[in-house]
């Protein structure tokens, strides 16, 4: 039983103790701040994305930084899967780059505020939020008849960050449009060229819109696209000792000595010389 005294020590120096805490904890976070937030990145540019994000309730739909709707997918990071070009694209037009899908409401921006959207995006994936949101676990797919596992890591940027969202390959990626799995074998180089540069000219009515990639891209997701072919199933090797052993005849096959030509032998017999047609002597 503490007393009063004791009692009243005890009640100080605990309080005091944890408002040194506290406020020590505090100012230790808030030293940290711009740097983790990279202050210096915050441009005019990224200012105006911001206001834009809240004016049009992005947040309704979309997380950011953990906070937010879980109705649409979360943005923290949304340049480092997807990448600036699949942004403006989809705050251009969200129906040209999901046609027929559950999409994005078309808010009509103008090329500047879209601009300002992807430079907010830019800096806030750059945040640095101690390992959030964390990176996903993706349990690498095996490739059927190929005896590997689909990887990720050895195909174009742009073909990860845009092609993905629609295609599949190894298994991997979106159900929008067709898999590309094989597509080297179905389609010649100067077909995918025409393809990527403007699909609907190629085939009138297209869903695949029109995206925005340079040439240079273009001719790497070509070079990629051009070998994704079939594999050949390979020939089995023989030895040379194999191969040998496999001509040579074997005793069951070789001409006995009756059958030989040329032969003076005559063949063998079950009698004993002399004996009758019974075979008694």
């Amino acid at each position: 039983m503490l007393t009063k005294s004791a009692a009243r020590a005890f009640f100080i120096i605990g309080t005091s103790t944890c408002s040194i805490a506290f406020v020590g904890l505090t100012i230790d976070t808030f030293a940290k701040i711009p740097a983790q937030t990279h202050q210096e990145k915050i441009t005019p540019a990224v200012t105006r994305g911001k206001e834009l994000w809240e004016a049009k309730n992005c947040m309704g739909c979309h997380t950011l930084f953990g906070e937010g709707g879980y109705y649409a997918p979360e943005l923290t990071k949304v340049m480092e899967r997807r990448g600036p070009d699949f942004v403006r694209g989809m705050l251009r037009n969200p129906e040209a780059m999901y046609p027929g899908q559950r999409r994005m409401q078309n808010y009509h921006l103008s090329e500047q505020e879209i601009d300002d959207l992807v430079a907010f995006l830019s800096w806030a994936g750059e945040v640095d939020l101690l390992g959030f949101p964390p990176k996903p676990t993706l349990v690498p797919m095996a490739l059927p008849g190929s005896g590997g596992l689909a990887r990720a890591d050895d195909r174009p940027k742009v073909f990860n960050q845009l092609c993905v969202a629609c295609h599949s390959l190894g298994g991997q990626g979106g159900q929008v449009g067709p898999a590309l799995d094989e597509v080297g074998d179905r389609l010649d180089s100067e077909y995918i060229r025409r393809w990527l540069h403007d699909p609907s000219a190629v085939k009138p009515g297209a869903k695949m819109p029109k995206l925005p990639i340079s040439d240079a891209q273009i001719e790497e997701l070509i070079a990629f696209l051009s070998h994704q072919k079939k594999a050949k199933d390979p020939v089995p090797a023989i030895s040379a000792g194999a191969a040998a052993s496999s001509q040579a005849p074997s005793s069951a096959q070789a001409p006995s000595s009756a059958e030989a030509p040329g032969s003076t032998e005559a063949p063998p017999t079950d009698k004993a010389p002399g004996a009758d047609k019974d075979g008694k002597p």
